[in-house]
């Protein structure tokens, strides 16, 4: 009586555990494909930072910030 209790118990705590893990590579390859159709960051923005710092930036300037971006996502 007291095996089946534990054992129910366990096979619970193991569902629980594999749920977690399961949700958690979902929600990421979620997270990435969101991030990859609707990048927080883009040109436009790189370029109001660059000019409010006081630069006008190139277009060649513009793709390196770009690329350096994308290799962080």
């Amino acid at each position: 009586m007291w095996l089946d209790v534990l054992l129910d118990i366990l096979k619970y705590l193991l569902i629980f555990i594999a749920g977690g893990v399961v949700g958690f590579f979902v929600a990421r390859k979620l997270m990435t494909k969101y991030l990859k159709k609707n990048p927080p960051i883009n040109e436009e923005m790189i370029r109001t930072l660059m000019s409010g710092m006081g630069r006008t930036p190139t277009q060649k300037q513009v793709n390196q910030m770009m690329k350096q971006m994308q290799k962080y996502m």
